[in-house]
Parts: C-alpha cells; sequence; structure tokens
C-alpha cells in the first residue's frame, strides 16, 4: 500500500484492526524487519493495527531531494501518521533509528501521541559504547554485517537476518540519508518531556548505540518503564523475542489504563 505526503510516496503494510500502532524500522532496513519481529510480539493480541511504513530513502519509499534534515523525515512521519490514523491518537514503536524519529515525533506532537516504545533508539548522543560479544555460537558463520549485528550467533538468527534484514538493506539509498544526516539534530530535542505511557528498552551488549545514553531518557519521561537487557545487542527483538513481547505488553496495558 502507499500513501503520498507532500513529495514522498510512503509505502506500508499493516495487519489487523483497531488502534493504529506506528511501528518504525531502523536505517538501512525496511518495514520486513519490525515486521518479521514485532508481528511476533503481537501474536494474540487483539485489537491493535500494526502499520509498518519503510521511512524516506530505504524500502520503496523514496527520499526526495526536498527531504534535507531529521526534521524533515519526522514531518513527513507525522503526515503519514494523520493519513493512517483517521483521527485517532497512534501509538508509535521504534527500533534503533527509528525510535529516533519516533520521539521526534511525540516531542513535536505529544497529544496526537497515545504511548510510546524506544526500542534499542539511537540518540544524537551516545556514550559508554560497549566492544562486540558474541555470547552465543561461535562467531564463524554468516557474512561480517551479521557477525557485527547479532550477538546470538546461531543458525536460526542467521536465517532471520538472510530472510528479513538483508533484502531491506540492498534497498537502501545511501545517498539520501547521507544527505539527511548532515542535518541529524532534531529540533525538538529541548521540548518539554512527553508524558505518556514510555518504554525503553536496550540491549546491554549493543556495540552499536550502547545502553548507556538509553537509561539517561528514563529521566525525561515521567511515565517511563526501563530495561536494560543482557544477552542482546542492537538485534534485540530477533534475540530476545519473549522479553520483547512481555515488555510490550506491558506497556500496553499502561497505555489502555491511561486512555
Amino acid at each position: 500500500m502507499e500513501i503520498r505526503v507532500g513529495e514522498v510516496p510512503v509505502h506500508y503494510v499493516e495487519h489487523g484492526t483497531g488502534r493504529p500502532v506506528l511501528i518504525l524500522h531502523g536505517a538501512g532496513v525496511d518495514h520486513r524487519e519490525t515486521e518479521a519481529c514485532f508481528e511476533q510480539a503481537f501474536d494474540g493480541t487483539e485489537g491493535f493495527r500494526r502499520i509498518y511504513p519503510d521511512l524516506p530513502g530505504m524500502g520503496r519509499t523514496p527520499a526526495p531531494e526536498t527531504l534535507r534534515s531529521a526534521d524533515d523525515v519526522v514531518d513527513t512521519l507525522l503526515g503519514f501518521a494523520d493519513e493512517v490514523s483517521a483521527g485517532s491518537a497512534p501509538l508509535l514503536i521504534g527500533h534503533s533509528a527509528g525510535a529516533y524519529f519516533a520521539q521526534g515525533m511525540a516531542a513535536k506532537r505529544p497529544a496526537q501521541v497515545a504511548g510510546l516504545a524506544l526500542i534499542c533508539p539511537l540518540l544524537s548522543e551516545s556514550r559508554d559504547i560497549p566492544e562486540h560479544r558474541v555470547v552465543v555460537g561461535s562467531g564463524d558463520i554468516g557474512d561480517d554485517e551479521f557477525r557485527g549485528y547479532f550477538v546470538i550467533q546461531t543458525p536460526e538468527m542467521l536465517e532471520r537476518y538472510e530472510r528479513y534484514v538483508v533484502p531491506g538493506a540492498e534497498l537502501f539509498d545511501h545517498e539520501a540519508l547521507d544527505r539527511i544526516g548532515e542535518k541529524w539534530s532534531l529540533t525538538t530535542n529541548a521540548a518539554p518531556a512527553y508524558s505518556a505511557p514510555t518504554i525503553i528498552i536496550a540491549g546491554r551488549l549493543d556495540s552499536t548505540v550502547g545502553y548507556a545514553a538509553a537509561t539517561d531518557q528514563a529521566n525525561h519521561y515521567p511515565h517511563a518503564s526501563l530495561a536494560v537487557i543482557d544477552d542482546a545487542g542492537h538485534a534485540l527483538p530477533h534475540e530476545q523475542p519473549a522479553l520483547l513481547r512481555a515488555l510490550l505488553t506491558e506497556w500496553l496495558t499502561r497505555v489502555e489504563r491511561s486512555s
């Protein structure tokens, strides 16, 4: 499916009916990675319409020259959210760079976001990023990208990587993302704290963005739960599906209660 937001035709897929949940993938992939992870997390949960867009410059969503900053991407995603949510305040879930954009959306329009989930968030500033360390597996399967992304390196994780990560990586518009990255800082960084139910989930072994900066964010969200998961890296949604499901279920319960 596709919705045009200004000059950007945003490609997306969706599943289920009910309250809209906008789920944003990270950089260099497309909706297939988040779809694979979060459909598993929502399995058996009713009343939520899960919407997975390809972010600009990734998958089947182009990034025209008019998109020149992270703020431009946030504005495009807000326009997309307006179109697909049909007047309802959506929930936002973001992984990695998707979490960064979700933060910007919630900061810019807090009243129009019912809840915020940040998974391994890529932030404007990171600190204390650990060295990559494999905790399961011999470390000699897959390509260099797989070995640098996953800390649980089993044939099952390799199959998920090849099925859900690699195809999106092949559609990555490097030139567009470099252009947007030149103005990566969001103007909403100094916005007041977002006060709706929030959850922040980080992998203790995340050698891409670390976990320390994510823990700092807990103080910015007065109704945030924080979880730092051992034996998980940046690929946490693949590596720890049961914990991800349990934590999102707790968050969804708080969102429903606050409504």
